[in-house]
């Protein structure tokens, strides 16, 4: 496993980590016992980083890593976030009040001292502008309860934002072949600014492994069924924000990416790690054999100046213009 720095912190993390929205709920059907065996194999693998959230399973994944990561807890870093519980529109969900319960509540269900990275989990621009939030998450580093805060965003512009907090250390971004936008601006500014970047809907959710027809369909529980239009929240996290169909087409022109990769997946994920400003991909998993598929991105070869050109290009002509919703 290769390790990268956090931004400027002293944080090393693996370049491949994972996310537990599947493990905690709205995925369709999980199992705990397969999910805690998942968990323990990317651990055994090298992963020193697991990304979580509060509302994820009302704080089953939260609990579930808890499990997993006992007695490692000075190896195994957590990230988890706070705000969805509440009215993310509502400044009062920002008080001090509000995310000293927030943030305290996770540590409970983490069973932890520190959460090693606490971010705003896609709140409004509003929000953002306004600025208040970080002084409370100043309050709760100071107080020892976090060591690092950041923000999950939905878009460049809010990125950008938040790169103009001080404080603030790292940026969780949907980035993936069919979200390139962050490469202009985004990617490099962090870069420069000593901020981490986290990777999330790396596969954009499911359609990058190339192994969906038109005809799939998802449980009801499922956010790609009640959310495949963002019903319920951003078009963008189901998806990366194309319709289902329009996806499934586009994943089959670019499933050239495989040769010489194994699959569809692990190209996919090498192809976020081929961007060295991103400090860790997180996809999600529910089974063992999942996490030992994107654990083989690592060491997959990479994407040459040639291909890295050709996806480029197709994104700007072919994804682009379908992409729905704020990005």
């Amino acid at each position: 496993m290769n390790y990268r720095q956090l931004g400027d912190t002293e944080l090393k993390v693996s370049e491949l980590s994972f996310g537990t929205w599947a493990i905690g709920g709205s995925w369709g059907k999980s199992d705990d016992q397969e999910a805690l065996k998942g968990l323990e194999r990317a651990m055994d693998a090298g992963v020193n980083f697991f990304d979580t959230a509060d509302v994820y399973g009302d704080g089953h994944s939260e609990e579930l890593l808890a499990k997993a990561t006992k007695g490692k807890e000075d190896k195994i870093h957590i990230a988890t976030k706070f705000c969805r519980a509440g009215d993310i529109f509502d400044p009062e969900t920002y008080s001090e009040k509000s995310v000293t319960e927030y943030c305290e509540a996770s540590l409970k269900r983490l069973q932890r001292e520190a959460i090693d990275l606490y971010q705003i989990h896609c709140p409004p621009m509003e929000i953002l502008k306004d600025g208040s939030v970080f002084n409370v998450l100043d309050k709760l580093q100071q107080q020892g309860k976090i060591r690092h805060y950041g923000v999950s965003v939905e878009t460049v512009e809010e990125g950008l934002l938040c790169l103009e907090q001080a404080n603030v250390k790292a940026l969780q971004v949907i980035f993936n072949i069919f979200r390139q936008k962050a490469v202009t601006e985004l990617l490099p500014q962090a870069k420069e600014k000593g901020v981490g970047l986290l990777a999330r809907v790396p596969l954009a959710s499911g359609l990058l492994t190339g192994k969906f027809t038109k005809q799939a369909k998802f449980e009801a529980d499922d956010h790609r069924s009640f959310n495949k239009d963002g019903e319920h929240f951003n078009v963008g996290e189901t998806f990366a924000g194309v319709e289902f169909s329009k996806g499934v087409e586009l994943s089959e022109q670019l499933s050239w990416i495989a040769d010489g990769r194994g699959n569809m997946t692990r190209a996919a994920l090498r192809w976020i790690l081929d961007h060295e400003e991103i400090t860790t991909v997180i996809p999600g998993f529910k089974t063992v054999k999942q996490v030992e598929d994107n654990l083989q991105a690592t060491v997959v070869q990479s994407f040459s100046e040639a291909e890295l050109k050709q996806l480029s290009t197709f994104y700007k002509q072919e994804i682009h213009p379908n992409i729905r919703g704020a990005y």
